[in-house]
């Protein structure tokens, strides 16, 4: 099995909690490396193991375990910025889709005056 990097969620409020956390990382075969951030509520798991056996190991200690997303996040965050900026460009190009109505009409008004 080549080596992966595995990145949970997990809530940790106290170092207590951390502690079970790092208890059964140290005994969880294949572990080469693992870092908590408390901070963050993130462990990163490095070694040949599988994403699924870390998930287990890890929310046998009780704490609320999930993969983590912002990774993933951070590589759609990107992506999602620009959606928004789309559907901003969206509405000017509804305004400039009525605007040649509107600009239509302007002309129209100079050449009645012209006219009058």
């Amino acid at each position: 099995m080549a080596a992966e990097t595995v990145v949970l969620k997990v809530g940790m409020s106290c170092q207590g909690c951390a502690g079970a956390v790092r208890r059964v990382l140290t005994k969880m075969e294949g572990v080469e490396t693992f870092d908590i951030d408390m901070e963050q509520q993130k462990v990163t798991v490095k070694g040949n193991v599988k994403p699924e056996d870390v998930f287990q190991t890890v929310s046998k200690t009780g704490k609320k375990t999930s993969f983590w997303e912002a990774e993933s996040t951070s590589e759609t965050a990107p992506a999602p910025a620009p959606a928004p900026a789309a559907t901003e460009a969206a509405p000017p190009t509804t305004t400039a889709a009525e605007a040649p109505p509107a600009a239509a009409a302007a002309p129209e008004a100079p050449l009645a005056k012209a006219d009058a």
